[in-house]
């Protein structure tokens, strides 16, 4: 199924967007044992979506099939957590499309018959998908021959994971299809009418020049607002609506960090030191460092110009099996030793042809046909002719041409080839890439160069050091058992305590790498308790950091009490009576005045001038956000001082100084814009829209 292969590399990004393709796998552990309590329906339960219960066997089959997908498209064995956690946001994000969009869809009839499947997948009017899968490069066209062979080879050839994948893009398809029958549903039942456009045309077409004063809200200290609990209670009952808050947990812990001791350091350096006798006998240098060193062997060649400072004299003033060092660099102990040198050009033009395994079936496939291409070319056959008929690279359209490039600016492998090969002279290379039938064309001049073979050991924490660090943990989990004992032992130690906030969908805390579990033990814990993990201890470890916390404050999802709001109605309360204070400053300086400069002169401040804002501005330049002057300057009457206009940072006293007037009158034209933009907010707020009025429970946070 070479075909199916091709298709998946030249769609690679369609269906990386459609499915979203990213993400890994927790394994539950005894909450699947047989016997587990958590078998039960209820607790097995990971959502809810409008009444409709998802269990965690049947959404975890759902994750299990797309990450095979997603193995199958990327060439990947192995999935990182990050795409794991991508794969199940793409598989809750269908089953919301299905229970939301799909319900309402079906409720008013929306399908996609045979036909129009029939008729995206291979008719007139294919969808992007398979224009994407099924391009052919040279016209820009979709090929609908190869779509039918490859549908025919489909049905005798492929192997039960190829149809899953077929079948995975045709129900992408049609669900895309469905959705946007419906957003088309919406957005051709909004409607702008010809008063709508006509005073559209005359917000845009009338700005307004205006001068203002402005006095900020931070003129007036905080201390000097006098704010009682009366004032807050009363704002807060006024907009508890205002309020909502999330599910958080509030941890504090502390880390003990395994950083490597000075015995690990000395022990580094006395291995890598110790290492030079053996290393001077070594005629193999490249094997000797990959076989021995924390860093692979750098097979490239340098000028002295492109060393480190540390190495350049020494390099260039050496002979080969001369060593420099024991030295320490990027946290490594090394060890270099010179290991051959080289008259080489700094730069090489050179023209290639690439050959891709998974275009024509296997890697032996491919050397073959490379193969087969250097002897054709080498009986007579033109390089640029072939490049262009075979090669899988941009660079086919020049005939395979790479142009002039220097060192290290293709794959180790290629650049071997280019440099150290014959000009004119064919050469076969494997790398990442594929298959690779290179000429170097052309060279620039030579100069020495030199190949250094470099030993290095990282300085990392021993065993005894690790163990030592685990006793300490130990020790202090052991002793404080208690929130109080743990914050008393904190102050007495002497730690560095660190306070988090965490929502439940979190991933990790910030800092700590790959810590979901910590996150999931806040949110099973007790507050005022010592957080434990799945096997009851009380450290958990991230990378080289063990950690004890505490879960010290819970709130709930919905409206926040007033005490957990209060700093936050303490700051809307306090900046509406400094509105109050300014205001009432303003109105004072402006009594029988309609001079902005003779008001500016009794403030002790200066007026300020801003042109062209209209009904479509949100921003004063240089000011910021500031609606409500904005709308109060764009209504005002000209030569007329405003009242005091309370603002995002201040109150102002506005006056226009002039309006100018535009002339657009194509009310047509408007009319069609305010459509446009109607049907674009459809298509994206649709689905938003929908699940405000659907019943959604996430539970998956006790599952991931």
């Amino acid at each position: 199924m070479a075909t199916l292969q091709n298709i998946r590399n030249r769609g690679s990004l369609m269906i990386a967007i459609v499915i979203g393709l990213a993400l890994g796998a927790f394994i539950l552990g005894d909450m699947l044992n047989s016997g587990s309590n958590l078998m039960k329906p209820s607790q097995m339960e990971i959502a809810e979506i409008d009444g409709e219960s998802v269990q965690y066997p049947e959404f975890q089959k759902k994750v299990e099939e797309l990450s095979e997908i997603y193995k199958m498209n990327s060439q990947q064995a192995q999935i990182d957590e990050n795409t794991w956690e991508q794969i199940r946001e793409q598989v809750w994000q269908g089953y919301l499309q299905d229970n939301i969009v799909g319900k309402a869809s079906e409720k008013l009839g929306v399908t996609v018959s045979v036909e129009e499947l029939f008729d995206l997948v291979q008719g007139s009017n294919p969808h992007p998908i398979i224009q994407q899968l099924f391009r052919d490069p040279k016209t820009g066209g979709v090929d609908k021959s190869t779509i039918i062979q490859f549908l025919k080879s489909l049905e005798t050839n492929a192997t039960p994971e190829q149809k899953s994948y077929w079948l995975y893009i045709e129900n992408q398809i049609k669900q895309d299809k469905i959705r946007s029958k419906y957003n088309n549903l919406v957005s051709k039942g909004l409607y702008v009418t010809s008063e709508e456009a006509k005073k559209s045309l005359e917000a845009k077409n009338k700005s307004a020049n205006f001068q203002y004063v402005v006095l900020a809200y931070s003129s007036i200290a905080d201390a000097t607002v006098t704010v009682s609990d009366s004032d807050l209670k009363d704002y807060y009952n006024k907009h508890k609506d205002e309020y909502k808050q999330d599910k958080t947990r509030k941890i504090e812990y502390v880390t003990f960090e395994v950083l490597p001791s000075s015995a690990d350091n000395s022990a580094t350096q006395k291995w890598v030191g110790d290492s030079k006798q053996e290393f001077a006998t070594v005629t193999d240098n490249e094997q000797y460092v990959n076989v021995n060193s924390d860093t692979r062997f750098d097979p490239s060649f340098y000028k002295k110009e492109e060393l480190p400072a540390n190495l350049a004299e020494w390099a260039f003033s050496a002979q080969p099996g001369e060593f420099y060092g024991p030295y320490f660099e990027n946290n490594e102990y090394k060890l270099a030793k010179i290991d051959q040198f080289k008259m080489l050009p700094d730069s090489v033009q050179a023209s290639h042809i690439l050959i891709k395994p998974e275009t024509v079936g296997s890697a032996e496939k491919a050397k073959a046909l490379v193969d087969s291409l250097k002897r054709n070319i080498e009986l007579g056959g033109n390089f640029a002719e072939v490049a262009m008929k075979y090669s899988e690279d941009g660079s086919k359209l020049k005939g395979g041409d790479l142009g002039w490039f220097k060192r290290r600016q293709m794959v180790p492998e290629f650049e071997e080839a280019a440099f150290s090969g014959e000009v004119n002279k064919l050469y076969v290379v494997a790398t990442r890439f594929g298959f690779h039938l290179i000429k170097p064309t052309k060279k620039g001049k030579d100069t020495n160069q030199v190949r250094i073979a470099v030993l290095s050991r990282k300085v990392e924490p021993s065993t005894e050091t690790y163990q030592k660090i685990y006793s300490e943990t130990s020790k202090f989990a052991s002793e404080n058992q208690s929130l109080e004992a743990f914050n008393k032992a904190v102050v007495d130690q002497k730690l560095d305590k660190k306070i988090a906030t965490l929502k439940e969908s979190d991933r990790e805390v910030a800092g700590l790498e790959q810590s979901r579990t910590l996150v999931r033990a806040a949110f099973s814990a007790e507050k005022g308790k010592i957080m434990v993990n799945n096997e009851g201890s009380s450290i958990f470890e991230f990378g080289n950091k063990f950690i004890i916390g505490a879960m010290t404050e819970a709130t709930e999802e919905g409206a926040s009490s007033f005490e957990e709001a209060k700093v936050r109605v303490d700051i809307v309360v306090r900046k509406e009576k400094k509105a109050q204070m300014l205001a009432e400053k303003l109105k004072n300086a402006a009594s029988g005045q309609s001079d902005l400069a003779s008001i500016a002169s009794k403030l002790s401040t200066d007026v300020k001038d801003a042109s062209g804002v209209n009904f479509t501005t949100f921003s004063i330049p240089a000011v910021g956000f500031e609606p409500a002057v904005i709308g109060t300057v764009c209504s005002l009457s000209e030569g007329k001082v405003s009242a005091p206009i309370e603002g995002t940072n201040g109150v102002y006293l506005a006056k226009v100084t002039s309006f100018v007037t535009a002339a657009d009158n194509d009310l047509k034209g408007e009319k069609t814009r305010l459509a446009q933009a109607l049907g674009y907010r459809a298509g994206s707020q649709v689905f938003e829209s929908l699940k405000k009025v659907v019943d959604i429970e996430d539970k998956r946070a006790k599952f991931y």
